[in-house]
């Protein structure tokens, strides 16, 4: 038979385009909002403007999920990503670099250029995307063969292949699909999403630090060009933050994950308890008709 791929759908030039204009409105009104927060309660803590910030990001997240439905358009998860940096490292060149030593400088125009970069190589990479010798893997029957393959996976000699059904493709080493990156994470891009994520850590953690030095320069200024880009410089400080606490627990899980040789997805499947998903499992829990310890096995399996 011949080998069989299954294309990504493309969407048309228009529909990238809407897609791609909503999700920088997205990112823009949720930093112009964030913003408010420093500007409407300076009298409270930063770590009080936590929650509120945290709150603002919820909003936003949910009015994005109305008016897709509304309007008929999507958000673009990697777009999403793809503006926030680019605005993040925006109020760094513009407000808070006058005030940052060359060294800290240099670092952060660095790791901001390289995240970059490594957005563009997991979009556009190769995921490990295999060719499939039947025709078996057609509508219905597509969840049922790969499910053998995970299951098979009890011998190293076999490559764990894994059907997305969001990018239309059977991946090699499937690990899980990323919805922040819109892709799957294979054998050919794992590393890159490690590095990806310990490069937002270093990026956002560079960003606190140096808008600490810039506000604890500027904590005398008065005029309102200072009380606008303080406010400004303070909301992203907290979008920041609120960013590393959930890449520091999707870092530590990755790697929890390599320590133990397992996939993101089996341990999520491991942790639903979905045993007859498996053959072997199938295999056990429903024994052929008429033998006579039908009855038995089904209740001690169960």
């Amino acid at each position: 038979m011949l080998g069989l791929r299954f294309p990504r759908p493309k969407r048309s030039p228009l529909e990238l385009l809407r897609s791609t204009l909503f999700s920088c409105s997205l990112v823009l009104f949720s930093q112009f909002a964030l913003a408010l927060v420093p500007w409407l309660f300076p009298f409270i803590s930063f770590l009080a403007m936590l929650p509120i910030a945290a709150l603002i990001i919820l909003v936003t997240i949910l009015l994005g999920r109305f008016l897709r439905r509304r309007l008929g358009v999507s958000a673009s998860a990697p777009a999403l990503v793809l503006f926030n940096v680019l605005f993040m490292w925006g109020v760094y060149v513009t407000i808070i670099r006058k005030a940052i030593p060359s060294l800290l400088d240099a670092v952060l125009n660095a790791v901001c250029a390289l995240l970059l970069y490594g957005l563009y190589r997991i979009l556009s990479g190769d995921l490990g995307t295999v060719s499939h010798s039947s025709s078996t893997l057609e509508s219905g029957q597509n969840e049922f063969v790969t499910l053998n393959v995970q299951c098979e996976q009890s011998s190293p000699t076999l490559p764990r292949v894994r059907y997305c059904k969001s990018c239309k493709a059977s991946i090699k080493g499937f690990d899980n699909h990323c919805p922040a990156f819109g892709n799957c994470i294979g054998n050919k891009n794992h590393r890159l999403l490690i590095v990806l994520l310990a490069g937002f850590l270093i990026a956002e953690s560079s960003y606190t630090m140096s808008s600490t030095k810039f506000l604890t320069k500027t904590a005398d200024a008065q005029r309102i060009e200072s009380i606008l880009a303080n406010s400004l410089v303070i909301s992203t400080m907290l979008f920041c933050i609120l960013q590393v606490l959930c890449q520091v627990l999707f870092l530590i899980w990755h790697i929890y994950c390599i320590c133990f040789n397992i996939k993101s997805e089996q341990w999520v499947n491991l942790m639903q308890i979905n045993w007859k998903r498996c053959p072997e499992f199938q295999h056990m829990l429903e024994p052929q008709p008429g033998s006579p310890l039908e009855g038995d096995q089904v209740g001690h399996s169960i």
